[in-house]
């Protein structure tokens, strides 16, 4: 790929380890919020919600506007939100002011991963998709990683308050970056054709190293229509709803446990700073998993390496539930739980595009992930009445982990002779 390409995705790459970094940034501070302001655990359950919520309704009501107003300036809206909202977090004084201002940012968090994963889908070549999307998906539990780290230190050094200032940082920084080298998507420019469409699509077909045209192509009409109910049409209503499910399923377990483990290992008599190391442990996994996924799919087929990784993810999650190990088994499974529970997110990820087609693919893409945001608000909340209930870490668990296997019936269900072929940025299915 030329080097263009590589800084376009390179960029969307940067983008999602700032998501991850912002999501799981009220994770690493949770035990130091509750202790500081004494929150339960149904509160703190809320706290691990609210950014969630903001994210359901970012990726319903913004992410379809990347179909009709563009890729580029989406996330460069969204990358604004990001900032104001981590900054004015920082300085939140009370319970009501952190909820409200996390569902802010989650506006922003929830906007921005349709636009990032489309122009990532379209900006590499045939050759270097798979690994391309993989990148970009890895990027989420890398920030998060990363973020975990910095914020271990950051939280003994600086208190709390500090790290949801350097999240806001790194997104300032990141908006000249976008601005000056985030290319608007080709596809959208072909389907929507805005004022100088033509000129624009000549600038990016010679940073290709493509002829310019004298007129867009005849076959990329205009697009009549864009919106969630188009996703539901033209044969797309089974996959579409399929698809939604699964999301909202596996989110329901997967931010209960991003959320909750460091609280979960304090609890069970470790530090701060080694429950912060467990969910760095599972990002890390985590990484590991997306990379395995994008080098088996195309060997087995997508779906099948997501259910596999959907089942497995749920075995270890019961097993954590209920294991009695010392410290370096506890970091062990969360590092195992990482590599399922990311490798089948990943795997999601790469569903959406394939499923959607071009003129639909950004309000699709946001259907799901919304649908899935709204899991996610779901599983820390329920995992705060459950524990504030009394229930046993087995049994919670045990309940938290049965979405992850209904999911994988749903990704299974979607198993047909054309679709069982996909794998990670394989052309999107047309029923």
């Amino acid at each position: 790929m030329r080097p263009f390409q590589i800084v376009a995705i390179a960029l969307c790459v940067l983008i999602s380890m700032i998501d991850g970094f912002d999501v799981l940034a009220v994770a690493f501070t949770g035990p130091s919020i509750a202790a500081e302001w004494s929150l339960t655990p149904a509160q703190l359950g809320l706290v691990f919600s609210a950014g969630l919520a903001g994210m359901v309704l970012g990726s319903i009501f913004i992410s379809p506007l990347a179909d009709s107003l563009g890729r580029r300036r989406i996330v460069l809206g969204c990358l604004v939100i990001l900032t104001l909202g981590m900054a004015a977090t920082a300085l939140a004084q009370n319970l009501e002011q952190l909820l409200a201002l996390r569902v802010f940012t989650g506006l922003g968090m929830g906007g921005i991963l349709a636009g990032i994963n489309t122009v990532v889908a379209e900006y590499a070549n045939d050759r270097r998709r798979d690994l391309a999307i993989s990148f970009m998906a890895i990027g989420y539990p890398i920030g998060a990683m990363l973020g975990g780290l910095a914020s271990s230190w950051i939280i003994a050094n600086q208190g709390w308050h500090a790290v949801f200032l350097y999240g806001a940082a790194a997104s300032a920084l990141t908006l000249p970056l976008v601005m000056a080298a985030m290319p608007e998507s080709l596809d959208f420019l072909l389907a929507r054709r805005p004022p100088g469409a033509l000129a624009r699509y000549n600038r990016l077909r010679t940073k290709l190293g493509l002829q310019t045209v004298t007129a867009l192509p005849a076959a990329a009409a205009r697009a009549p229509r864009t919106g969630m109910a188009q996703v539901f049409r033209l044969g797309m209503a089974r996959s579409t709803v399929l698809v939604c499910l699964s999301y909202f399923l596996l989110m329901v377990s997967f931010y209960f446990l991003v959320n909750w483990t460091p609280k979960v290992l304090v609890s069970m008599g470790r530090s701060v700073q080694q429950g912060i190391s467990g969910a760095v442990l599972m990002n890390l996994g985590g990484i590991a998993g997306g990379l395995l996924l994008g080098l088996l799919s195309p060997r087995l087929g997508l779906l099948r390496v997501t259910t596999a990784a959907l089942v497995l993810c749920f075995g270890s999650v019961v097993w954590f539930g209920g294991t009695h190990a010392g410290l370096n088994g506890l970091m062990a499974l969360t590092l195992v739980i990482g590599c399922f529970m990311f490798g089948s997110m990943i795997g999601l990820y790469a569903l959406a595009p394939a499923v959607f087609p071009t003129a639909v693919r950004a309000s699709g893409t946001g259907l799901a992930l919304g649908i899935g945001r709204l899991g996610a608000t779901v599983g820390p909340a329920l995992a705060g009445l459950l524990i504030a209930a009394d229930w046993s870490r087995p049994a919670y668990f045990g309940a938290l982990a049965l979405p992850l296997l209904l999911a994988a019936c749903c990704v299974w269900a979607l198993h047909r002779p054309a679709a069982a072929a996909l794998t990670i940025g394989s052309a999107p299915a047309r029923s």
